[in-house]
């Protein structure tokens, strides 16, 4: 693994944390050199038996619902989350289509023996939330995460925040992160294996071996509300959409009361418009073979990194599209270094805030 980041004494500090972590110096999976069969397990398996979860709806200002699905079960006796015996509310984003990975599953079941309390974000019509409006949420909009954040605030006051996004729903959090800036009610955040240019993804294509399993799992949920989506939309050209791009372009351009250019569109959308704004610790885990992000040299922003002292990236050089495998299939050791990242940065605050005589949080 590479480290890139500016000099400073948080980076110090996650150096030291994440030198201590026996993950990065373990063994890895038996087909290394495939990243294509790597996404497809990660992608298609769940745990087993799967979790169980408590599901809360919240509805929104303009009346849309999103839903909160807490995951439960067992945790270790004496467990913690690495952050002095505090617990952490730990906020799983899954990826753009709304598919809850067997991956995103297995790191909050994780977090869970360790004391976090993790919850699942799941998006406007997604994974069986109820459409209520016409209205899904665009690539780069952080509007409906803003209110679940402040909501999980409200309900866990005293508890530190954290959230980690997969593949390309890191888009929502990195627009979040940059337009909250210091506002943002996170004490750190992580992304694994981000899409950092939005519009360059789109319009390059993915893999058809991942790009038409999600358009699929997209039209089959969209298909449901096609009756109130066609007073806003073209729902023949939005269902006969033959890649992401068109789907995109269809749901949020091509509307019949607000059309609006391609160009037009990601320029409020563009996941790193504001990443000048940030003030999160992030933590953002790359492979050089990701099949789905694209090369590195064109789709890593690696002065931004440099420049500013929140952004933190891991980059190695095998691992696939959030697979990151390690001993055997279902594991990654991506899961293992984000939770350690985040209790490496609540420590870190935690002894700022003692420096500075602030108050702890009890």
């Amino acid at each position: 693994c590479r480290l890139f980041c500016k000099p400073s004494a948080l980076a110090q500090h996650l150096v030291r944390s994440l030198g201590r972590s026996l993950v990065l110096w373990g063994g890895c999976w038996l087909w290394p050199n495939w990243p294509q069969v790597q996404m497809l397990w990660q992608l298609l398996q769940l745990p087993k038996p799967e979790p169980a979860v408590a599901r809360e709806f919240l509805q929104l200002r303009d009346a849309g619902l999103v839903a909160l699905d807490w995951l439960l079960g067992p945790r270790r006796a004496g467990s913690d989350s690495g952050s002095g015996g505090l617990s952490l509310v730990l906020l799983l984003i899954p990826n753009a289509a709304g598919k809850v990975t067997g991956g995103l599953l297995q790191l909050g079941l994780q977090a869970l023996e360790r004391g976090f309390v993790p919850v699942i974000f799941n998006r406007r019509g997604h994974n069986g939330c109820p459409l209520t409006t016409p209205c899904l949420q665009p690539f780069g909009d952080p509007g409906d995460l803003r209110e679940v954040v402040t909501y999980l605030h409200c309900r866990h006051p005293a508890v530190p925040l954290v959230a980690v996004s997969e593949g390309s729903g890191s888009g929502l959090l990195l627009a979040y992160l940059g337009e909250s800036g210091s506002s943002s009610r996170l004490a750190a955040a992580a992304c694994i294996s981000p899409i950092f240019r939005g519009r360059d993804w789109f319009e390059a294509r993915m893999p058809w071996l991942y790009e038409w399993p999600l358009l699929l799992h997209l039209k089959q949920g969209l298909s449901r509300y096609a009756g109130s989506l066609a007073k806003v939309v073209d729902v023949d050209r939005l269902l006969g959409s033959r890649s992401l791009r068109e789907l995109e372009e269809a749901l949020f351009c091509r509307t019949k009361s607000r059309p609006a250019s391609w160009e037009a569109y990601w320029e409020r959308n563009e996941p790193l418009r504001d990443a000048d704004e940030a003030a999160v610790p992030l933590l953002c885990l790359c492979s050089a073979d990701d099949p789905v992000r694209g090369p590195v040299g064109c789709s890593l922003p690696l002065e931004l990194f440099r420049s500013s002292p929140y952004f933190f990236l891991l980059l190695t050089s095998r691992g696939g599209h959030c697979g990151f495998p390690q001993r055997g299939p279902g594991h990654s050791w991506a899961h293992e270094a984000v939770l350690e990242f985040f209790g490496a940065m609540v420590e870190f605050l935690q002894a700022e805030d003692r420096r500075k005589g602030l108050p702890q949080l009890r």
